[in-house]
């Protein structure tokens, strides 16, 4: 069972959608300088579009390491201005240990585009049908790729 946590970020009107990935870079970096930091501002415009969509309100942004999976939500108007239901204290472990990956919610229509923008800077940083349920994803998927069973040598013994 993999462990899990999650973050609500208060988003627009609260902060702006630039302003909002880059409290999630901080959040995720811990605030070091380095190459992940780097490499999650390089899609800053990108991530900052899929934030105005709305998407991280219902889907999470989906953040997974060697150590427990992060999910990000974002909230946004009446929400975001109140902000009793924000939870935007730090983790207790670094999101970005090993081989880390972030998946972006994103609407249907834009997610081709989305995805070729993405390709274009990261490897690590992708877009998935905000329709797909957690658990669901291309990083679960990814994930259960290197495992196989016979049945013909499983039924033998």
């Amino acid at each position: 069972m993999t462990t899990v946590a999650s973050r609500i970020v208060r988003s627009s009107p609260h902060r702006n959608t630039s302003s909002t990935w880059d409290f999630i870079v901080d959040l995720l970096t811990q605030g070091k300088a380095g190459t992940a930091k780097t490499e999650l501002l390089a899609v800053a415009g990108i991530a900052s579009s899929i934030i105005a969509e709305r998407s991280p309100k219902d889907a999470a942004i989906v953040v997974t390491c060697n150590g427990p999976r992060t999910r990000i939500y974002c909230l946004y108007d009446e929400d975001a201005i109140d902000g009793s239901d924000a939870k935007e204290d730090s983790l207790g472990f670094d999101p970005l240990q090993g081989d880390w990956k972030v998946s972006l919610p994103c609407t249907e229509e834009d997610l081709e585009w989305v995805q070729r923008a993405l390709n274009a800077k990261s490897s690590r940083i992708t877009a998935r049908d905000q329709a797909t349920k957690l658990g669901e994803g291309e990083e679960d998927k990814a994930q259960s790729q290197g495992l196989t069973l016979d049945v013909k040598a499983f039924l033998k013994s």
